[in-house]
């Protein structure tokens, strides 16, 4: 089997792919990914195979937008992310994938939920098409409380469809043959599994695989008299912190006696440190974690799950997108304590890391997740899903033909 990955430039969303490839490649299958070549060349693994689709502006376009994104919240934030984002990654991406398809010539595409072209690229060549849910927000029904917010999605997603040429009515963030979810339903919630959401979703929990070589950590620096935390706002976000970094560095002098927090941040944000922070730009983070006590972070679904994964309670300060969403689930589980990010208080964040690492219940809801996780599968079950899956014409759940003959001839 040949396996195209279509991915935006995003580690959180290219990471997963990651092990899942490895699992495929282990097996006998061959792999490959297309996207942004200038910002995914850092993220895959030495000799991977990598089709440039969308690198139009490059790296510079990607960083004049994250510049203008970071600091942007709620309905704003998210306008951002479909009108200036998501859409003209679509747009940009679609003639290299195209281009991917003809040079690889894959059995299958997988795609990203936020690699849009992948869809359309699929239906269009009439190939299979898999969803890789890298996060499961959107699984959770995230406008209801917002219907006119969730109504201008589904507009911007129909106007694609109509600008690339593509029948109206279908969603291309959802495949109806499979949709691998990188969670599981103790964590997701809200009666998520195979009952609620038809067998074609697969929640096979969190994949960990090759990363590329991480930065060096003065590992004798960890303090084993002492509980041990992460501080950690992602790779999008830990430039937003401004307001938020000096309140933790507070809430970590007055924790000095108990804790000691390894803060991965900038370091602008790292100035007049508490002697028990440890401070690095960049953290191993996977290699970490098993030496953690607990982890406070943005609510990114990768960094939740990676921590959640090791049985490591939260402190979540969700920043934007999908991360209240993300929050909410691990609150709701019982897992960890929410915080305001914009204007978070030293008491409060004293109080939310006292909590998770005093309260025996969010280990133990931490805990259970974590066995979650391992029976899932994680990569193994990807692979296993993705072997049994039919390479014949764009099906829809009840197995009905979705291709049509204009797509077929194209």
């Amino acid at each position: 089997m040949r396996v195209l990955f279509v991915v935006p430039p995003l580690a959180g969303h290219v990471n997963p792919t990651l092990a899942v490839a490895a699992e495929l490649t282990a097996r006998g299958h061959q792999v490959a990914w297309t996207g942004p070549a200038t910002s995914l060349a850092t993220l895959l693994p030495a000799g991977a195979r990598l089709y440039s689709a969308g690198d139009r502006g490059a790296a510079d376009g990607y960083d004049v937008l994250h510049r203008r994104w970071r600091d942007l919240r709620g309905v704003a934030a998210l306008r951002f992310l479909w009108e200036e984002a998501l859409i003209p990654l679509a747009h940009a991406m679609l003639p290299g994938v195209h281009a991917a398809v003809e040079a690889f010539t894959p059995d299958v595409l997988v795609a990203d939920q936020q690699a849009l072209a992948g869809p359309l690229a699929a239906r269009r060549q009439g190939l299979p098409w898999v969803t890789s849910a890298t996060t499961s927000a959107e699984l959770t029904r995230p406008f209801d409380g917002f219907p006119k917010v969730g109504e201008w999605v589904a507009r911007r997603i129909a106007d694609l469809l109509a600008d690339c040429g593509a029948p109206a009515d279908w969603d291309p963030r959802f495949s109806p043959r499979l949709v691998l979810v990188f969670s599981t339903p103790e964590l997701v919630g809200e009666g998520a599994g195979a009952e609620k959401w038809g067998s074609h979703h697969a929640f096979i929990g969190p994949a960990f695989g090759p990363r590329p070589p991480a930065a060096d950590f003065p590992w004798r620096r960890l303090d084993p008299g002492r509980a041990r935390v992460l501080v950690s706002l992602g790779t999008l976000n830990r430039e937003a912190g401004a307001r938020f970094y000096p309140a933790v560095l507070h809430a970590a002098a007055a924790l000095a006696d108990r804790a000691q927090l390894i803060l991965a941040a900038p370091g602008d944000f790292a100035r007049d440190l508490p002697p028990n922070v440890l401070h690095q730009e960049y953290v191993p983070q996977l290699q970490l974690l098993p030496h953690l006590d607990a982890v406070l972070c943005h609510g990114g679904h990768n960094t939740v799950c990676e921590a959640l994964a090791y049985g490591l309670p939260l402190v979540v300060a969700p920043v934007r997108d999908d991360q209240p969403i993300v929050a909410r689930q691990v609150t709701e589980a019982g897992a960890g304590v929410r915080v305001r990010f914009g204007r978070a208080r030293t008491d409060e964040l004293r109080q939310a890391l006292t909590a998770v690492l005093d309260d025996p219940a969010h280990r133990r809801a931490a805990r259970r997740i974590q066995a979650s996780f391992a029976a899932a599968g994680g990569a193994t079950a990807a692979a296993d899903r993705l072997e049994k899956l039919p390479l014949g014409p764009g099906i829809d759940p009840t197995g009905a033909d979705t291709s049509t003959a204009s797509e077929k001839g194209s």
